[in-house]
């Protein structure tokens, strides 16, 4: 397996990272499975808050693993703070996880039950001075998880970013994407499990303060069939749908999960 393709067909899949990037065994390694009995509630854990400045929304971008919105993170003109963080971190991406059909697709599972998908908000740390600088700290990164199920409702929020995926279709490609607030995605509720845990794709960093929001957001499945349209490969090569980038569960190794909720 050469480094550079890593993906998530059986060649070249979770299962067979660790050959090229030994992290992928560690002792911190998201995503994770969470059993709501073995959930610790932490009443000192409060409220976290995004400010976002829809300004900052860059480009969307098909890497052929996952559909990602890049955000300007040369300041702090998007951030998340409160919560578990002690420290203000901005907003550099958010991507999305997904199956090939809408019994699973999610990377965290919940009690035994997948979503159909799962969207990820990466922020990082500037007191790390970049976001390179941010991977190689256990405080470095803090994501925010946000679970899709599929239910009668489309998520009118969700339609900006499914909207460009006509432009976007194959890998490699992207696509101007001006003036998002990323926030309109975040449930009602704030609740909120946290942990510390790793980039779920290589190199597996574990870097990364898990806030996973309990509450997902409803999805139609004419959008999910939509993100399912995507390819994995190049324009000019045969149709591959990109489906199924999540990786399972991975062990727990003594972390505690915590709740901001009881």
């Amino acid at each position: 397996m050469a480094q550079s393709v890593w993906g998530y067909d059986s060649d070249n899949g979770p299962e067979r990272w660790h050959e090229n990037y030994p992290l992928a065994k560690g002792d911190k390694q998201s995503p994770i499975e969470i059993n709501s009995k073995e959930v610790q509630h932490d009443s000192s854990l409060g409220a976290w808050h995004a400010s976002y400045d829809p300004g900052a929304a860059k480009t969307i971008l098909n890497n052929g693993r996952t559909c990602r919105v890049v955000f300007d993170d040369t300041f702090d003109r998007s951030v998340l703070r409160g919560g578990p963080l002690t420290d203000a971190y901005r907003l550099r991406q958010l991507h999305l996880h997904w199956g090939s059909s809408d019994d699973h697709g999610s990377e965290h599972v919940i009690d035994g039950v997948k979503y159909a998908a799962e969207l990820h908000m990466v922020h990082w740390n500037p007191k790390h001075g970049n976001f390179a600088g941010a991977l190689k700290q256990p405080d470095g990164v803090a994501v925010v998880g946000i679970f899709l199920k599929v239910g009668k409702t489309p998520k009118p929020e969700m339609k900006r970013i499914l909207e460009e995926i006509e432009n976007i279709k194959t890998k490699g490609k992207e696509a101007p994407f001006q003036h998002f607030d990323p926030s309109i995605l975040f449930p009602k509720s704030r609740d909120y499990w946290t942990y510390q845990g790793s980039f779920t794709t290589p190199p597996c960093e574990e870097c990364i303060t898990w806030i996973l929001l309990r509450e997902p957001i409803e999805v139609s499945s004419d959008q999910m069939a939509k993100l399912r349209s995507l390819s994995k490969n190049n324009e000019n090569d045969p149709v591959a749908p990109l489906v199924d980038n999540w990786r399972p569960p991975q062990p727990l190794k003594g972390r505690i999960v915590r709740a901001s909720f009881k």
